[in-house]
């Protein structure tokens, strides 16, 4: 009898290494905006080979967020920590609350914003590891306020996003 492993191909050949990466919560933020909203770089694409991102997301109390749009090339997926963040599923927004999961595949329709009047955290994964820091980092610095439509167009390209 003959077994076929269900996992991928082994992607390291050695016995064993010392790769572990350790952030405490104590770390700086990479990302801050008034009034608050904050980003953490938990593991970059970068990071992870390709593999995956993941990020903490802090919303300040006021209201923030992308409206709908979907990605052609990676999957989006939403673990709420705290606070009531609003996901838009395709179809309706939720209200999301700690503990909630919400995966979103190549080409779902979504969106997430915090519309509660106070603070809200959640975990943003993004498969795979696209590098997503250059879009936040020029979202945060407010860098698409003066490109032009052919500009702003060209950005949203470059980073997978295509609004509805």
């Amino acid at each position: 009898m003959s077994y076929v492993s269900a996992y991928p191909e082994p992607v390291y050949d050695g016995d064993g290494e010392v790769s572990a990466s350790y952030r405490p919560d104590s770390t700086p933020h990479e990302l801050g905006s008034s009034p608050g909203n904050r980003v953490d770089y938990l593991a970059t694409g970068a990071a992870t080979a390709g593999g995956f991102g993941l990020y903490r997301w802090h919303f300040g109390a006021h209201i923030s967020g992308p409206d709908p749009h979907f990605h052609k090339t990676i999957s989006e997926s939403f673990y709420i920590l705290s606070g009531t963040v609003k996901i838009y599923d395709g179809t309706r927004w939720v209200d999301t609350t700690a503990g909630d999961f919400v995966h979103v595949p190549p080409g779902g329709v979504h969106g997430f914003r915090n519309e509660s009047g106070e603070e809200a955290s959640m975990l943003l994964l993004f498969t795979p590891g696209a590098p997503r820091e250059e879009y936040f980092e020029t979202l945060f610095a407010g860098g698409t306020k003066d490109m032009t439509e052919p500009e702003l167009a060209a950005f949203y390209l470059r980073h997978d996003n295509y609004w509805l």
